[in-house]
């Protein structure tokens, strides 16, 4: 994606919402129709619903220069990273997901809202397009590490991030707001980096407003105006891939996600504690 600025920010970032919420909304209308339910286990097989384009890396994990030791970090080592941040999506009395159609149609994926608002709009368009689900379909939270090891074991997924952060991420890459942003937006800065009881740390925050506090904590240079030059922006999507194929002591195994609300500080202490 090319850096432009929109000739009028505002305007098209309204249009660009609108947008989203209108192609949202008549794909969950015309799928709706043939949505089905099944037992997790029962899902189809295949990755999250649409493959992103590489981003670059973050600074403070591409300056990490170790020698790379055999073998790759391990599903449930990229997994813990992400312990703690919630997610919301539809299910049944029996805690089954409630499905709906790819976009191509091509197998039946959950849809995971970063907003519990949104997973109420999908549980609307449930229970008027499902009878049987009226007084059965209820929103339930299920956490990103829950989510990431139902993901390996191959069960099908598709993402629908907080509008607020996805103005924020392409505000960050002066990017044109009408060629929207592919994934979950994610923001690390290398001034963040921490280490404790021998270990390091390299947080990754799912709000902007979550790092430009913690950045306000560490750095007089770093408030105001010239915040936002100390933020890095990724997706949660391409972060996670470079995970799984990276090689054990490369950096990558550093990263930690920060559940929205929390500080970096406090969510190390309970992941710690675990």
């Amino acid at each position: 994606m090319e850096p432009a600025k929109p000739s009028n920010p505002l305007l098209s970032l309204s249009t660009f919402i609108h947008q989203h919420c209108l192609r949202l909304g008549a794909e969950l209308a015309t799928r709706f129709g043939d949505t089905t339910r099944a037992l997790t286990a029962n899902l189809p097989p295949g990755p999250t619903a649409r493959r992103l384009r590489t981003a670059p890396f973050f600074a403070s994990v591409s300056q990490q220069k170790h020698a790379a030791a055999a073998g790759t970090l391990s599903s449930e080592h990229v997994a813990k990273t992400l312990a703690g941040t919630a997610v919301y999506t539809v299910s049944n009395t029996n805690n089954e997901f409630v499905l709906i159609s790819d976009p191509d149609g091509a197998k039946s994926i959950s849809l995971l809202c970063f907003r519990q608002e949104d997973a109420e709009t999908f549980l609307a368009q449930v229970r008027l397009r499902r009878r049987e689900l009226r007084s059965e379909a209820k929103v339930v939270p299920i956490t990103l590490d829950q989510v990431y090891m139902l993901k390996v074991e191959g069960i099908a997924f598709r993402f629908l991030p907080d509008p607020v952060q996805i103005k924020n991420a392409l505000e960050l890459k002066a990017a044109d707001i009408k060629s929207g942003f592919d994934g979950v937006p994610v923001f690390q800065s290398d001034l963040l980096v921490v280490k404790k009881k021998n270990k390091r740390y390299c947080p990754i925050y799912f709000q902007k407003e979550d790092i430009e506090k913690e950045l306000s904590k560490v750095s007089r240079a770093s408030r105001g105006l010239g915040l936002a030059q100390h933020i890095m922006v990724g997706s949660l999507e391409d972060v996670l891939r470079k995970m799984e194929i990276s090689e054990k002591n490369s950096g990558w195994e550093d990263l930690i996600f920060i559940p929205p609300g929390k500080s970096c500080s406090q969510h190390i202490q309970e992941v710690v504690k675990l």
